[in-house]
Formats: structure tokens, sequence, C-alpha cells
């Protein structure tokens, strides 16, 4: 059995029914703070749980976790602090520990994917990235953002708990920003927001410079990557961080490529407009991929633009209703401050 932690969401909604379609038995944990998109299965069992208050129970009859469950982006991380390290931080290590306890009982390796970020790698301005030899798994990292802080010191606390019991697995998984059509969707990803805006203002608004750098991937790529850890071969992946992306760019860049992609293929023109009112803050990483494709032979292949026109086409259909653009559901720090406040406890 696969114990997936916030299965219900955006990643969590495309790769738990993958698992399914593999045969493999899936219990997710899920607070369903933002509803319950998943599919009815015999396979499937679903628990509302919060990961901050792990159960042993849990892992009964598990073989790998895959950890997806936490505050998500740098908004809801600056919003709610302490909630940002309890969930991304201490429930992490508290999930690991139950997880070495299980694997000593029974002698037996138990696999720990952690989805953590390439916002690791934050550097304080575009400047700061002249050196294009981009970031590697090896660069020192030391990250000051609420939220990429919490996930580099869960990776740490990962590899410490790995140091002292040879059966507990970690695979750190630093993913790049993630874009693309999910049962539980986001228009708060640049790719994704960048087609909503498109489509609702026939404009794309750059803030800043735009010369900031992303590494992007899609998020069927990112199951793809979750998928592919679970069989891969321990000596080669136990305690190892792989940055997983498809592509670098930088944001102006990506609005004219969205612009583009659309207008050839949608027959649609869309403006481009820069705001250049915002001047500081911006954070810029530019980040190596070929570890993982040297290391383990896996290549995220999916580009921007099919995800672009399939978001394009379900916002024409009305997938997302009336103005999705102003609806809280599609966006985590809007729908964290209008209705999640009294389940979290947050003051």
């Amino acid at each position: 059995m696969i114990l997936v932690t916030g299965g219900a969401g955006y990643v969590g909604s495309l790769l738990v029914p993958e698992l399914l379609a593999l045969g493999k038995q899936v219990r997710v944990v899920d607070t369903l703070w933002f509803e319950n998109p998943l599919p009815q299965h015999p396979s499937l069992e679903l628990i509302r749980g919060d990961v901050r208050y792990a159960q042993a129970d849990w892992l009964d009859g598990v073989e790998a976790i895959i950890h997806l469950a936490g505050l998500s982006n740098d908004p809801t991380a600056d919003f709610a602090p302490q909630l940002n390290a309890e969930c991304n931080v201490m429930a992490t290590q508290k999930l690991a520990e139950l997880a070495t306890k299980k694997a000593e009982r029974e002698a037996k390796p138990i696999r720990f994917i952690f989805a953590s970020s390439c916002s690791v790698y934050y550097t304080a301005t575009p400047e700061a990235e002249l050196n294009m030899h981009g970031k590697s798994e090896d660069t020192p990292v030391s990250p000051t953002a609420n939220y990429s802080k919490t996930k580099r010191l869960a990776e740490l606390d990962l590899l410490r708990i790995a140091e002292q019991t040879p059966e507990f697995c970690p695979i750190i998984l630093r993913k790049g920003t993630l874009f693309g059509l999910s049962p539980r969707m986001r228009f708060d990803l640049v790719i994704n927001v960048f087609t909503l805006n498109a489509w609702k203002n026939g404009k794309l608004t750059v803030y800043g410079s735009g010369e900031a750098w992303r590494p992007l991937l899609h998020i069927r790529d990112a199951v793809d990557a979750y998928i592919y850890m679970l069989s891969a071969p321990l000596e080669k992946v136990r305690s190892e961080i792989f940055n997983v992306l498809h592509k670098n760019y930088r944001i102006l860049e990506l609005a004219f490529w969205v612009t583009e992609v659309l207008e050839q293929n949608r027959g649609v023109s869309i403006q481009v407009k820069r705001d250049r009112s915002v001047q500081s803050g911006e954070r810029s990483y530019y980040v190596l991929g070929n570890k993982i494709q040297r290391q383990l032979g896996f290549s995220p292949e999916r580009g921007a633009a099919q995800a672009v026109l399939e978001i394009w086409d379900a916002l024409q259909a009305g997938a997302f209703g009336d103005d999705p653009a102003n609806d809280p559901r599609f966006y985590n720090i809007r729908w964290f401050k209008q209705e999640l406040l009294q389940l979290t406890g947050v003051n």
C-alpha cells in the first residue's frame, strides 16, 4: 500500500488516480480543506486528517509514503508562519519518525518520497543569478523566506533520521514551479494564471523587471517522477536530492511564449503589459535538472504549450465556473483567508 499525504491537492488529485490505475492500494490522508476531487475506488482509502497530528495506524500495511501535504506557497507561509512551520517541518518530522519505528520494527525498508521545492535556491535579485551555470543539488543553500526555509529544514530532518536508521529511505524531489490542469485546479501558479488572465482580460501583466528566472515543471511530469521513485533502485535514490524540472524561463519570456502559443493555436491576440512599479523583492533561481536524468534515466518531457492550450480550452468550456479569476477556491491564500482560519486554529 502507498500512503499519500495531501492526496486531494493539486498534485495528489492527479497522482492518486494514476497509482490506482497501476493496481496500487492507496491510502490518502488529507484535511480536505479544498473539498474532495478524488474518485471513489475499491483500492482507495481516504482518511480526513491533519498531518500535524499523524497517527501510527496511518502506516499500517504501507510500503512507501509520498508526502505532499503542507502549506504550498509563499503567500500562505508568510500569512501564517507558525502554521507553515508546523505543517512543513514538524509534521514531516513526526511522520518520518513514525515511518522509522515501523521500518525498524518490521526490519523492512520504507520509502519516504518528499515534496520539496526548487525555491530553496531563491536569490534576492535576478542580478545575483549572473552565474548561469545554475543551481545543482550540490549547491549550498540557506533560504530565508518562510516557505523555502521550512522545505529545507524538513529536508535536513529527513537526511538526519536516515543517518540513524538504515531502513528509513528518504527521497527528496525539489520540483520546479508547477503548471497544468488538475482536478484541484490552482490559478496562483505562473503559467496557469497567465493563461487565465489572457482568457479573461486579453492581456498579461508582468510586474517588475521580468528578468527573474523560474524552473518550470508540468504537473504530469511531477506525477511521473513520484511514481518513478517508487520502484527506482534504493541504492541510487536513498537519501538523494533530485531537482525535477523541464526548463528555466525568464518571466517576461514566459509571458510572450504564452501569447504566441495562443495566437498560433487559438487565433487570439494577447497584449503583454509591463508594470515596473515593483522594483524589489524579485526572487530568481536558475536550476539544473540533469542529475535525475544522468543517475536514473528520468527526464521531464512536457513543455508549456500543451498545458496552456488545455487550460484555455477548459476555461472556454466553463470548467471552472463563470468567474474563476475571482473564485477564491483556485487561490491558496484567498481560500485560506476566507475559509480555513477556523479549521487550523490560526488567530
